[in-house]
C-alpha cells in the first residue's frame, strides 16, 4: 500500500496511532514471545510475573545482545539466499502494470532456491558439517540482531527512496513517519536485477520459515533422541504450506504485498523479523513441549491441514487461470460467471474481469478461510495448555481481515459502480453466510 493510500482506510489519527504503536511494540514483542516460548514454558503468566517483579530491569536482562555468532548466521544465510536469487535460472515473469505505467520483470526461481536451501541445510546436518541446533540455541540473539539490523535496513530503504529510487513508482507523503512505515518505493532494486522485496518477502522471510521449522524438528530430535508426532505434524504442514508458496511464487507477485504495499517497515521489517519469529512460533513451542497425539489424531490433523492448504492454493489457481485466459476457462466444470468492469488509470480507460463463481462466488476473500484454518491445524498439535502458540493464528486472522478491508476499499475506489454490482453478486466478504 502506498503512503497516500495508508491514510484512507482509517482516520488519520488512528492510522498515526497504529503506526507508532507497531513501530514501538513489535520489536520488544518478538523478544518476549521468544523468551516465553523457550525460557518460560510458553506461559504468559510466568513472563508477566517475572516482569511485574523485576520491572524494566528484568526486561532488559532477558533481551539478548546480538552476538557475533548470530550476525554470522544471518550474514551467511542472507548471502546464500541473495546468491540463489541472482544465480539460479528461472523463467521471466512480468508483474502487473503499476499506476505510473511501470511493469516489473522477475526471474521465477523460487522453487529451485527453496529446494537448494533445504537440501543444503539438511545435508550440512547429516554430514555433521553444521548443526542446526546452534541456530535454536542462539535464537534470541538472532532475533535481536534481526530487529536492529532490519531497522537499519528500513532506514536505508527510506534514504534510497529519496535519493535513488529504482522506478517511477516512488514518492513521499511529506511525512517522515508515514514514509518510513509504509515505504517510499513500490519496486526498489539494487542494480537492474536484484529485487529487494522479492528478497525480503520471499527469499529471506518465507525461506526462514521453512529453515526454522526444520531447525526445531532437528533440535527436538537431538534433545530427546526422537521427534514427537505433534512436531512431525507441525513441521510437515508448515513445509507443505511454504512449498505451496514457492510453487505459486509468481502469483504472489501480483498480490497486495508486492503490487500495492511499498517497501517500508510494514512489509520489509515484517518479513525480515516478524515472519521468522512469529510465524514459526508454534514449532518453537513444541521443541520443549513434545505432545504425543497418537497416530489416528495426528493423521486427522495432518489430512485436514493439507486439505486447507490445497483449497487455499486452488482459490489462487482459479483466479490466476481466469485472468490468464481472460475468462475463457472452466471453473468447477462450467464457464465462469463474471462482471466486466471498466476503470480509468493515468487517463486511460481499461477493462478488468471480476470473477463471481467457483471459490470466488462464495465470498470476496474466501481464500483467507482455508489459510487461517491451515494455521490452526499446524498449531493444534500443541494442544491447549497455553494460549501463546495460538498467537500466530489470532494475528493472521486480524491481518487478513484488515487486508480484506483494505483490498475492498481499494477496489471500491478503482471500480466504482462495478464494484457495487460485484458486492451485490458476492455479498459476503470472507466467511460465506456470516461475514
Amino acid at each position: 500500500m502506498g503512503a497516500a493510500e495508508g491514510k484512507t482506510v482509517h482516520s488519520p489519527a488512528l492510522t498515526y496511532f497504529s503506526m507508532i504503536s507497531l513501530l514501538s511494540l513489535c520489536p520488544p514483542f518478538v523478544i518476549l514471545l521468544w523468551y516465553t516460548m523457550v525460557h518460560a514454558d510458553g506461559s504468559i503468566v510466568q513472563t508477566w510475573n517475572f516482569l511485574k517483579k523485576q520491572g524494566l530491569q528484568g526486561f532488559l536482562e532477558i533481551w539478548p545482545r546480538p552476538s557475533a555468532i548470530a550476525w554470522k548466521i544471518i550474514f551467511v544465510y542472507g548471502t546464500f539466499e541473495a546468491a540463489l536469487q541472482l544465480i539460479l535460472p528461472g523463467k521471466r515473469v512480468e508483474g502487473p502494470i503499476s499506476p505510473t505505467g511501470h511493469r516489473p520483470v522477475y526471474k521465477a526461481n523460487g522453487m529451485a532456491a527453496y529446494f537448494v536451501t533445504l537440501v543444503t541445510y539438511i545435508s550440512l546436518w547429516w554430514f555433521e558439517i553444521f548443526n542446526p541446533t546452534v541456530v535454536y540455541d542462539h535464537l534470541g540473539e538472532i532475533y535481536s540482531a534481526l530487529i536492529f539490523g532490519s531497522l537499519i535496513f528500513c532506514v536505508f530503504l527510506y534514504i534510497k527512496g529519496h535519493v535513488a529510487p529504482s522506478s517511477t513508482d516512488s514518492g513521499s507523503s511529506g511525512n517522515l513517519i508515514i514514509d518510513f512505515y509504509w515505504g517510499m518505493e513500490l519496486y526498489p532494486r539494487i542494480g537492474k536485477s536484484f529485487d529487494i522485496k522479492v528478497f525480503t518477502n520471499c527469499r529471506f522471510g518465507m525461506m526462514s520459515w521453512a529453515v526454522l521449522a526444520v531447525t526445531y524438528c532437528i533440535k527436538q530430535y537431538e534433545a530427546n533422541g526422537k521427534v514427537s508426532d505433534s512436531m512431525l505434524v507441525n513441521t510437515t504442514l508448515m513445509l507443505v504450506y511454504v512449498t505451496k508458496f514457492y510453487w505459486w511464487e509468481a502469483g504472489y507477485w501480483n498480490t497486495m504485498d508486492i503490487a500495492h504495499d511499498r517497501a517500508g517497515f510494514y512489509i520489509c521489517w515484517g518479513c525480515l523479523v516478524w515472519v521468522p519469529s512469529i510465524y514459526t512460533s508454534p514449532g518453537m513451542y513444541l521443541v520443549n513441549h513434545p505432545v504425543n497425539l497418537g497416530t489416528q489424531l495426528a493423521l486427522y490433523i495432518l489430512v485436514a491441514g493439507i486439505l486447507c492448504i490445497y483449497i487455499n492454493y486452488d482459490c489462487d489457481k482459479q483466479r490466476q487461470e481466469f485472468r490468464r485466459t481472460n475468462g475463457k476457462c472452466k471453473i468447477w466444470g462450467k464457464a465462469p460467471s463474471k462482471i466486466e468492469a471498466t476503470y480509468t488509470t493515468s487517463g486511460e480507460t481499461k477493462t478488468s474481469l471480476l470473477l463471481t463463481s467457483g471459490w470466488w462466488g462464495l465470498a470476496r476473500h474466501f481464500h483467507y478461510v482455508p489459510e487461517i484454518l491451515a494455521a490452526f491445524f499446524w498449531t493444534v498439535p500443541a494442544l491447549f495448555n497455553h494460549f501463546l502458540p495460538y498467537f500466530y493464528v489470532v494475528f493472521l486472522t486480524i491481518l487478513l481481515f484488515d487486508r480484506a478491508k483494505r483490498d475492498d476499499d481499494r477496489c471500491r475506489s478503482k471500480y466504482g459502480k462495478y464494484w457495487k454490482l460485484y458486492c451485490n453478486k458476492v455479498p459476503y466478504k470472507i466467511i460465506p453466510g456470516i461475514y
